[in-house]
């Protein structure tokens, strides 16, 4: 199974999102630390739950840290995330 489809089912488990897109920015990266050739290495990653409610930023990027945790110690090397409730989607 693919690095950004094991992410994608490990956060829709997690956390039932409304919207989730899971981008590989691997290419992006070509050349830095962390790259490996074959990419999936680098994502970029939105995830709108309301199992956010009441969390702040920094508590809802930890838990998706720790959803991913055996990802992050393998083969991921960076994760950019942008974590909603869906309120805060719908006002933005």
């Amino acid at each position: 199974m693919a690095v950004a489809e094991t992410i994608e089912r490990k956060l829709t488990e997690a956390l039932a999102p409304q919207r989730l897109k899971v981008v590989d920015d691997s290419e992006k990266h070509k050349g830095h630390a962390g790259y490996r050739e074959g990419g999936e290495t680098h994502f970029r990653v939105e995830v709108v739950s309301a199992a956010f409610a009441g969390q702040n930023r920094v508590a809802r990027q930890r838990r998706v840290y720790e959803i991913l945790s055996d990802e992050l110690a393998d083969r991921v090397h960076a994760l950019q995330l942008k974590t909603l409730t869906p309120e805060e989607e719908s006002a933005g």
